[in-house]
């Protein structure tokens, strides 16, 4: 790696391409700032694009009756009062707005025969309120703010990972990147920057996200620039996840399946839900089902690959093909596997990170000045168990309110914050991976995702936990050791070191903060504390001292008056047929 190195000079820099990447610089734009936005994957390919079926807002087009403040008591109810509630209140209040808006600028949602927008239902919420595009609402979303970063001659640099985000005094001026391929170095200097790098459900073994997205970049980038990390302890499980091929494990298998009439069985051909939820059986709550089946497999009674059967050989061929296209064919395609004649093998797989940057509500601002934060690499919204469907809301109601503020803030700077020092210093970090060594980086992911997965998965408690933090130790002793040696196939070696060093830290954030959680709450399930304790109504923290991670809790937030009847609003919720709560 040379030291030349390029410099982009912007108003706003946005990092990260999917929708609230994308929502944000749109925002920073309209507000009159000149933006540039990197990504390290191709930027119509981020992982937004993965979200299958649902956007949230009380429209109301089927039901009336819904209001914005039952969204916002579904929403508190779901995670288990663990939300900030002003951030649940703007994204029910802002929804309708913002959706309406991606319709307008042409996002093809399914409409009423009249031409409204369609509504329906998701699990556990009290009324019909998700809009949808088909079986394809993410890349929908994706594809329409892309069409209009297009529009608007924002330019997307993508293959830049970041390694460092530049701050002199408290203040954060740009970041420094690397090619994935040339390994050129950009210095990415700006008044404002916004993180909209994903969440961290690539370090568990079991994962619905791909090889080379949701690593947790974007929340080791913010606890070394100085920013608080909460709820870290809070990842939600999807409990249906393909097992096998190794490549493919994590893989959604969608919970429409159930929805549809798929049944659960064990190796022992039993129906198991019926001892865990014997009156919703299948259709039960996403993390009860979660339980279930992790229940199941640790106990020895799963299949092959470790997963239990889901079996929709109760339905025809045709039926199976009419309502799950997508399923259908995704099983063919990756494990030959013909849906209609035979089960699928299926295990719970790490879904989303609930937890993340601490964030105003009102701005997305971080600590540092300068830097804001949005979707799933923050912390506020989801509590202890995320609302299906508010995460794309998210994206859209937030990256608005990310971008406008990152513009406002640059349009009043009067001088423009920069450091040699501070560039040459990230420069320099960035070498130190460059390095021969014994151990692969890629191989040591791996035992890291393995290690989070038996250690802090579905079911926790303290002996796997401290289990889990000594395991991160000697990997981290191996840091050092790391071999990453650049060729001209690219420099996919100094990414994954990057990634190592990063994820390391952010798994033992996550460790940390489960041992203290001495609960059972929502997504988080500790076998030696299986109650929920009303004293723990707190997020815990992570911030970095002398490099090390120091853990502290503050108390979440009160509801405020003139919403306290919600706070309990909804709690009738039940499961229907076809539909599945969350």
């Amino acid at each position: 790696m040379e030291n030349q190195r390029r410099t982009r000079v912007s108003n706003v820099l946005v990092i990260g391409t999917g929708c609230a990447g994308l929502r944000s610089a749109i925002a920073a734009h309209m507000a009159g700032c000149d933006v540039i936005v990197i990504g390290k994957r191709p930027w119509k390919d981020a992982h937004s694009r993965l979200a299958a079926g649902r956007i949230n807002a009380a429209l109301g087009t089927v039901d009336p009756q819904d209001s914005w403040q039952q969204h916002f008591a579904d929403t508190l109810r779901e995670g288990c009062f663990l939300v900030d509630p002003h951030t649940v209140e703007i994204m029910a209040r802002e929804a309708p707005a913002a959706i309406l808006e991606l319709a307008d600028w042409g996002c093809p949602f399914t409409r009423t025969p009249d031409g409204k927008l369609d509504q329906r239902f998701v699990g556990a919420h009290k009324y019909r309120r998700t809009c949808y595009a088909g079986d394809y609402t993410g890349r929908a979303v994706l594809f329409t703010l892309a069409d209009k970063v297009a529009q608007l001659d924002i330019p997307i640099n993508d293959t830049q990972n970041v390694s460092q985000l530049l701050v002199h005094d408290g203040v954060c001026f740009g970041a420094v990147a690397f090619d994935l391929y040339t390994g050129e170095q950009t210095v990415y200097e700006a008044d404002a920057v916004v993180l909209a790098t994903g969440g961290a459900t690539r370090l568990w073994r079991r994962s619905s996200s791909r090889r080379d997205e949701n690593t947790g970049d974007g929340m080791y980038l913010a606890l070394r620039a100085g920013c608080t990390l909460g709820n870290m302890e809070l990842v939600q499980f999807h409990p249906t996840g393909m097992t096998w091929p190794e490549d493919a494990a994590g893989t959604l298998a969608t919970e429409a399946i159930r929805g549809e009439g798929g049944r659960l069985f064990n190796n022992k051909h039993e129906r198991f839900m019926k001892r865990y939820d014997p009156e919703r059986m299948e259709l039960s709550s996403r993390d009860r089902v979660a339980m279930a089946n992790y229940t199941e497999i640790m106990e020895g009674r799963g299949g092959p690959h470790g997963g239990v059967f889901l079996d929709i050989t109760n339905r025809s061929k045709d039926y199976i093909i009419a309502k799950l296209p997508r399923m259908y064919k995704q099983f063919m395609e990756l494990e030959l596997l013909d849906i209609s004649k035979e089960p699928m093998e299926v295990a719970p797989t790490a879904h989303y990170t609930m937890g993340g940057i601490q964030v105003d509500p009102e701005t997305h601002a971080t600590e540092v000045a300068g830097l804001y934060a949005v979707g799933e690499v923050t912390n506020g919204l989801h509590g202890a168990n995320r609302l299906g469907g508010n995460s794309l809301t998210e994206t859209v109601v937030f990256g608005r309110r990310a971008g406008e503020a990152a513009a406002k803030y640059s349009r009043a700077r009067e001088t423009q914050v920069r450091s040699k020092a501070t560039v040459d210093a990230a420069m320099d970090d960035m070498k130190s991976l460059l390095h021969e060594g014994e151990e692969l980086a890629l191989s040591l992911q791996r035992e890291l995702r393995t290690t989070m997965w038996e250690c802090a998965g579905v079911v926790r408690n303290q002996e796997r936990l401290q289990l889990g933090l000594d395991r991160i130790a000697k990997l981290e002793s191996a840091l050092p050791t790391v071999d990453v040696r650049p060729s001209a196939e690219g420099y996919m070696d100094l990414v994954r070191a990057h990634e190592l060093r990063a994820g390391l830290l952010v798994a033992r954030a996550t460790l940390l903060s489960a041992i203290e959680r001495k609960e059972s709450r929502g997504a988080h399930q500790r076998s030696d504390y299986p109650q929920q304790d009303p004293k723990l109504k707190v997020n815990f923290t992570v911030t970095l001292k002398n490099g090390k991670p120091v853990m502290s809790s503050v108390p979440v937030p009160e509801v405020p008056d003139y919403l306290k009847q919600w706070e309990h609003a909804g709690t009738e919720v039940e499961a229907a047929e076809g539909r599945l709560l969350e």
